[in-house]
């Protein structure tokens, strides 16, 4: 008997020496090596605790997640509906324009309103009702959506529908449309799904310095945004760049603003005969401008309108009478339209 406990007592002392020569040794290395990283305080295996920053942004983002809006069905949505080990009863599908899905089986059922979520416990709940299965696990995940989009049109470069996927703004949209065009105007407005008769205008900043200042609404499903285009007025004749030139809807073009825009008129030019093209209801009307006593500050500098036309005749014409206007009317269709 008394071998026996020699035996077991060697067996279980064999371990503790182990144990305690390999800690001697350890500390003798770590005295050794005292400037190296890999003595550690800690024991081998020991699991690293997080940082706390690490931690603050986990925090961060699973407070963002909670935040974000759930996206609800809509129809036209298209909906990738998977029962759980039961494919005969899965299925691809779009949701029709009255808000209903038809399933497989279970046929129509309204879907319209509810999240993704929302949708697959209620499926669940039809699949129990109806005995076909007695712990179904459905997953609905919208793969394309039809209602959750804005609308763009107007003065951008890629007029379409884009989708509304939690928050975004008005200049959000506006980028992902890929920006305004260069015949855009500064107003923009945005016409609420809810709210069609009372469009909101805003008006968009043309400068950096200024995008502080910039009203930038959130825009909703549904929405529909329209860039206002620039009004063109036109000058052609004996100037020195006759063209189109772009009329900002904020700031009026005045008729001395828009020949120095041109360049000015020539020294051939008849500035006594000028005239003003302007369309009107039912046809254009034809004013004179003596552009002599204009810049003279003589007369009074005339505020242009979209579509306004301004023919400054050489000094070799003597009239300018019905053939004249209607040339310089269809000279204005070829022209460059620049940006101010």
């Amino acid at each position: 008997m008394g071998s026996v406990r020699m035996r077991s007592s060697r067996r279980v002392s064999r371990p503790g020496a182990g144990l305690a020569l390999g800690a001697l040794a350890g500390g003798l290395l770590c005295l050794l090596l005292s400037a190296q990283p890999a003595c550690s305080q800690e024991a081998p295996g020991a699991l690293t605790a997080p940082s706390d920053e690490a931690t603050t942004q986990a925090h961060r983002q699973r407070a963002s997640m909670a935040n974000s809006p759930a996206i609800d069905i809509g129809p036209g949505d298209l909906l990738d509906i998977e029962v759980f080990d039961t494919p005969e009863l899965s299925a691809h599908i779009r949701v029709t324009q009255d808000g209903f899905a038809n399933l497989p089986v279970i046929g129509r059922i309204e879907l319209s309103g509810l999240s993704a979520d929302q949708a697959a416990r209620t499926i669940e709940e039809e699949l129990r009702r109806r005995n076909l299965l007695l712990e179904p696990h459905v997953t609905v995940f919208i793969t394309e959506y039809a209602s959750q989009g804005a609308t763009l049109s107007g003065e951008v470069r890629e007029p379409g529908i884009y989708p509304t996927l939690g928050k975004r703004r008005l200049l959000d949209m506006l980028a992902i449309a890929g920006g305004i065009s260069t015949t855009a105007g500064k107003t923009v407005s945005i016409i609420h799904r809810d709210d069609p008769n009372h469009p909101l205008n805003i008006v968009v900043q043309g400068s950096p310095e200024h995008l502080g200042a910039q009203l930038n609404p959130e825009i909703y499903p549904g929405d529909t945004i329209v860039v206002a285009k620039a009004g063109v007025v036109y000058i052609v004749g004996d100037v020195a760049k006759a063209g189109g030139f772009l009329v900002d809807n904020n700031e009026p073009l005045s008729t001395a603003q828009a020949l120095s825009l041109a360049g000015g008129p020539n020294r051939t030019a008849s500035l006594s005969k000028t005239r003003l093209i302007r369309k009107v209801d039912g046809g254009r009307q034809e004013y004179v401008l003596d552009l002599a006593k204009l810049l003279k500050g003589e007369q009074a500098d005339l505020p242009l309108k979209d579509g306004d036309i301004i023919w400054v005749p050489s000094s070799q014409l003597k009239t300018f009478g019905y053939r004249g206007i209607e040339a310089a009317i269809a000279i204005t269709t070829g022209l460059i339209i620049y940006n101010r």
